[in-house]
């Protein structure tokens, strides 16, 4: 991560000590970048093709109902993050507002999003390079990438900032020649429809698609969320941690929605070559071979980022767990000598990476936002829980603060995972039964305590 200036000290965000406690050295600049990272702004043509046809060509407007939902979790997160400043998100906030069993059936649904997030870059890494140079294998552009990410992330986190840096302005460089091209090409055209991106084109009519299709695009804001695994190396995180999790989430909002909008427009047929790599297409049809050199090599830079960030902090959440016995600690609580990083834990989101030699786009798709949405649930509820109830904060504005918004942030969040196709559902209710079954075994069937984060800093 950067400080609060550009440069990048070499030791800015490194693990400090072998006795578990992490090095406060990131603002909010640094925050809000290692989010937008872990976003990547061009995530929107990952499931480009996928949702516009989920949606009968509207896009844009299933990114706006996405982002009213994610709003009001985002605020959420920022008060919980306010209360609890610590490594964990999610599996934090449950276990300290609801206790621990639910803390960790919360934070076993968080793996799932946080395993796969790696794993869907690796895959959209070989699909676009695959299309790219077809006498290439999509499997070998994979297992290098996940050699690489594995390799920077044992090194330490201070190398995933430098890494940052690049990938962010690649990516700004794609999107403003992206918006110039397209604007020529859309002027140049006799007839443009501006309402047809949120009209669509009738072949999904109906809310039905439009909430399935939003539902899928809860992966594409999972930045916020990101940041506040690192509040245990954030300096004043109760101030730095709210403030960067609503602007990455509006930013992200901002941009997805711009960008897919210009992309229908560019394209209005949705005639795709491949539903996978749709962007392509879009692409071509702006800008021709140099727009689609461009848009391959910010993409690609993009996913690249996204793995490094995202393995960092699912790392550091099996960190927390495996700290505390929640894990095998001697596997997952301790960091190495020599780097000062939870290497046993950057190992095993790397072997878990490894299926997206053959998992199919579309549910991985799903699969991220299935652990999404319920850890995001769980938060809005913590939010009633700890605030309303525990603190008894219920004065007139603190009612709406702590009760009516975040209970808006649970109707909507639940709506959209209810919209997930009934594969994604019966998928991610096994991974959840599995949890509940270690859970059972991990207690002795409830009659020892579940062990419990020590929130000590």
């Amino acid at each position: 991560m950067t400080t609060e200036s550009t440069a990048v000290p070499a030791a800015s965000a490194e693990v400090a000590t072998s006795q578990g406690q992490l090095r406060r050295v990131l603002g909010v600049p640094s925050l809000v970048l290692f989010g937008l990272v872990y976003m990547v702004p061009l995530t929107v043509f990952t499931t480009y093709g996928i949702v516009t046809q989920m949606t009968g060509g509207r896009l844009p407007l299933a990114y706006l109902i996405t982002l009213v939902a994610m709003v009001f979790t985002a605020r959420s997160y920022g008060q919980m993050a306010r209360a609890f400043p610590l490594a964990g998100s999610a599996y934090t906030y449950t276990q300290r507002s609801f206790g621990p069993a639910v803390g960790f059936l919360t934070g076993w649904s968080l793996m799932l999003d946080y395993l796969f997030l790696p794993m869907i870059n690796y895959v959209v890494i070989g699909i676009y390079l695959n299309a790219a140079v077809p006498s290439v294998p999509a499997w070998t552009f994979v297992l290098a990438s996940i050699a690489l990410v594995t390799i920077l992330n044992i090194v330490g986190i201070a190398s995933v900032a430098r890494a940052n840096v690049v990938v962010i302005a690649v990516q700004a460089i794609f999107i403003v020649a992206f918006v110039g091209v397209a604007a020529a090409t859309i002027g140049r055209g006799t007839s443009v429809d501006l309402l047809a991106p949120f009209v669509g084109n009738g072949t999904a009519p109906g809310f039905g698609p439009l909430a399935a299709g939003a539902a899928v695009l809860c992966l594409s804001f999972l930045g916020f969320d990101s940041v506040s695994t690192l509040a245990e190396e954030t300096r004043d995180p109760k101030k730095s941690l709210p403030r960067a999790i609503m602007i990455i989430t509006l930013i992200a909002g901002v941009t997805f929605i711009g960008l897919a909008y210009v992309s229908h427009l560019i394209l209005p047929s949705h005639a795709f070559t491949s539903v996978d790599s749709a962007a392509l297409d879009v692409v071509a049809q702006a800008g021709g071979a140099f727009l689609s050199t461009l848009f391959l090599a910010a993409y690609i830079a993009g996913a690249a980022g996204s793995a490094l960030t995202s393995q960092a902090s699912v790392a550091r959440i099996l960190f927390a767990m495996g700290r505390d016995g929640v894990l095998p600690s001697r596997i997952f609580g301790r960091l190495s000598a020599r780097f000062d990083t939870p290497v046993l834990s950057i190992l095993t989101v790397s072997i878990v990476s490894l299926l997206a030699v053959v998992i199919d786009l579309g549910l991985l798709a799903e699969m991220i936002s299935f652990g999404a949405l319920i850890a995001f649930s769980a938060v809005n509820l913590s939010v009633i829980k700890h605030h309303f109830f525990g603190l008894r904060k219920r004065g007139g504005l603190q009612t709406l603060n702590y009760l009516f918004v975040p209970a808006i942030g649970v109707v909507l969040t639940f709506w959209l995972w209810t919209s997930l196709s009934p594969r994604a559902l019966v998928v991610g209710l096994v991974w959840l039964a599995v949890g509940f079954v270690y859970l059972l075994v991990l207690t002795r069937g409830f009659r020892r305590p579940t062990p419990m984060l020590d929130l000590k800093e």
